[in-house]
């Protein structure tokens, strides 16, 4: 049996060094037989609470990041990152609360016609991916979000997403905009859909997209 304060000091050095977040399955690998990651891992997030960094978990997978309250330093970085419009932050909190979603029902919520160049880029940003297709008729691609997503956002699991308000907060909502929210995968059609097929990709999204844009 490992020792736990070896184990800790390992899992430590591992998510200090890896490239991103590591779930408890890839510590596992890089520990010795019977080390218990999940207690480590309450013990380490325990002794970094309190720290200028902190031990969080992301979309199942764990990371250190700085902590919340000294955001305000990395301001100068965070100004680089790419400002989303307002149709597509409204797309994103649509597609987040709704998955698996199709692009005509993004389109009933917001009530307007969805910009094809809109769902382009949240899929180029790694937002938004396409999960399969919807069986109806024209078997639609449906959308949902991603790890990404989760990890921009600072949320563990869809579970974690916020009230309206809170939306309306972290800027994936204008203030106007009064559509309802579902729990993710609430929809009626949540499990009708067919997973992608190998032929699949963003290249017939994009002719997918641009024929109901002609439509």
């Amino acid at each position: 049996m490992s020792d736990p304060a070896e184990t800790e000091r390992r899992i430590e050095a591992l998510l200090f060094a890896a490239s991103g977040p590591l779930s408890v399955a890839d510590m596992a690998r890089r520990l010795p037989e019977g080390a218990d990651v999940p207690t480590a891992l309450a013990a380490l997030g325990a002794r970094y609470a309190e720290r200028g960094v902190n031990l969080v978990c992301v979309a199942d997978r764990w990371r250190f990041q700085t902590a919340a309250d000294l955001g305000f330093l990395m301001t100068e970085e965070r100004q680089e990152q790419r400002r989303l419009s307002r149709a597509a932050l409204e797309t994103l909190a649509i597609v987040a609360y709704h998955q698996p979603t199709t692009r005509g029902e993004i389109e009933a919520v917001r009530g307007v016609q969805a910009n094809r160049g809109t769902l382009d880029l949240l899929l180029e940003l790694g937002l938004v991916k396409m999960r399969g297709r919807r069986r109806s008729p024209g078997r639609p691609i449906t959308f949902g979000t991603t790890d990404a997503f989760l990890e921009h956002y600072g949320l563990a699991s869809l579970a974690d997403l916020p009230g309206a308000q809170e939306m309306k907060s972290l800027g994936l909502l204008a203030g106007d905009v009064g559509f309802d929210f579902a729990a993710p995968g609430s929809a009626p059609d949540a499990d009708d859909e067919d997973p992608l097929e190998p032929g699949d990709s963003p290249e017939f999204h994009q002719d997918y997209l641009g024929e109901e844009a002609s439509s």
